[in-house]
């Protein structure tokens, strides 16, 4: 049974050590999740977005400018274009036309656009800063849990040596006649129990460094190592410098989900006064320039003298002083063909210079009546204002009831912390004492094995400590804007 357990042991060592991947440092860890979040994706095109309504709202100051052109054709009875008289010929045509406007006043409407829009891009800044915050405290929780878990397969580790140590020594004796073979057994019981930890810590491992790739947003395949620093070398505040309402005050400043909001609430101001101005006159100028093109399908040739008609109604014979003259209208025919379509175009540029227009106006639009629009929008404005306000005092609260829960959190694991190093000591001593009673025969298997267990638990306990204590440090850190580092 010895080498099964050897094998065993062997084997998962193998099978986790076995592969050399470079080491994963909570700085590259932070770093990696910053790229790759969804999270912290999304803040960016949001604030990607909000940029864009800037550059938009600051386009709104400038004039705008159309161009636009028409050809076609027109049939049946219709106006000339050119000369605005009823006709019944087909037709080709065109118009061109271009219109400029810009907005001279109106009380700061478009102005108070663009700092609303800026305002509320500085909050997707801060948003973007407040998710990857979240993702780098995310990773740095699972990596501390990595970090203990890995610890606990070194003390299982241990704890098997020195099993296998003393069931080597045993069965010696057995052999010899020193001790009853009960002895062997109960050692033999007891390394499978440690073997059953160390493979319990070693699942505990594997499913905390998947729950780290899954934050990692890594591919759950990837090889993947993590750096173990020296815990004794973790730099850590005193306490004296993290107290709640010191970190509190500094945290106002520096976290960003209070930024953002401050920011949130000066843009609310400006759209506020963007909605009032909605209820004021707007002046604004335009300049319209245009021409037009015109020209029927068919063209005359020339007219064909046929002789003179009586003119209808009127009497042939007209007496001026003693001489009778006869009155007839001269009779004409026309003479008419189609043009093809490069004479449809004929005198197209001269038309257009001769029908350029200009105009300039001032146009000025006073609000009368909108159904309420403009002066229901303005009232949610300010209610807006009012919401943001209960918002911000709502998270800076929360934040204070965070930090000051924190900081008792802390001052109890630190606690915890330090009576766990008493009740390791203890248990070593228990434990160095019964070996050495149980090594003359003094002391029984069973209860050397259970100074063992007691001096495993307590050990596994005190590696929780440690690693529940500095977290709890680091996070006070964070609030304090001290970032997170090992």
């Amino acid at each position: 049974m010895k080498y099964v357990f050897l094998f065993i042991f062997v084997s998962l060592t193998v099978l986790g050590y076995g592969q050399t991947t470079e080491k994963w440092t909570l700085q590259r860890c932070v770093e990696y999740a910053l790229k790759n979040n969804i999270s912290v994706k999304q803040a960016d095109v949001q604030a990607r977005l909000a940029a864009l309504q800037v550059q938009q709202a600051k386009y709104y100051q400038i004039p705008t400018l159309s161009l636009g052109t028409g050809v076609g054709v027109q049939f049946g009875r219709s106006i000339d274009r050119t000369t605005n008289i009823y006709t019944n010929t087909q037709a080709l045509y065109q118009n061109i036309q271009a219109n400029s406007n810009v907005t001279l006043y109106n009380w700061n409407r478009l102005k108070n656009n663009v700092n609303a829009a800026q305002f509320s891009a500085e909050a997707a800044l801060a948003d973007v800063e407040k998710a990857s915050n979240d993702a780098a405290l995310n990773v740095a929780t699972y990596y501390l849990q990595v970090l203990s878990a890995n610890e606990q397969i070194n003390i299982s580790k241990v704890q098997i040596q020195q099993t296998q140590t003393q069931l080597d020594i045993t069965k010696k004796q057995v052999e010899a006649g020193a001790l009853p073979e009960l002895n062997q057994i109960e050692l033999e019981a007891q390394l499978a129990n440690d073997s059953s930890n160390y493979i319990a810590a070693k699942t505990t491992f594997q499913q905390s460094v998947l729950q780290l790739k899954a934050v990692l947003n890594l591919d759950a395949a990837t090889p993947f190592e993590v750096d173990t620093p020296d815990v004794s070398t973790i730099p850590l505040e005193s306490f004296a410098d993290l107290q709640p309402e010191v970190v509190y005050a500094l945290a106002l400043n520096n976290q960003p989900l209070q930024k953002g909001n401050a920011f949130r609430l000066k843009a609310a101001q400006k759209n506020m006064q963007v909605a009032k101005a909605a209820l004021y006159p707007t002046l604004g100028f335009g300049i319209s320039l245009g021409t037009n093109f015109y020209n029927s399908f068919n063209q005359i040739d020339g007219y064909t003298f046929n002789g003179y008609a009586p003119i209808t109604g009127a009497e042939p014979i007209v007496k001026i002083g003693s001489a009778n003259y006869y009155v007839q209208n001269p009779v004409f025919s026309v003479t008419q063909s189609k043009k093809n379509f490069g004479q449809l175009w004929q005198g197209w540029s001269n038309q257009i210079t001769n029908n350029f227009g200009q105009g300039l106006g001032i146009n000025l639009s006073i609000p009368v009546f909108n159904n309420g629009q403009s002066r229901i929008a303005y009232q949610q404005a300010k209610l807006n204002i009012k919401n943001t306000q209960l918002q911000n005092e709502l998270a800076d609260f929360t934040l204070k009831n965070n930090i000051y829960t924190a900081y008792t959190n802390a001052v109890l694991a630190a606690e915890k912390f330090n009576a766990g190093k008493k009740s390791v000591m203890s248990a070593q001593k228990a434990y160095d004492f019964a070996l050495k009673r149980y090594e003359i025969g003094m002391l029984g298997t069973i209860d050397l094995i259970t100074n063992q267990n007691n001096l495993l638990k307590a050990k596994l306990q005190q590696v929780a400590n440690e690693y529940d204590y500095i977290f709890k440090m680091k996070l006070l850190e964070f609030y304090k804007g001290m970032g997170l580092k090992l």
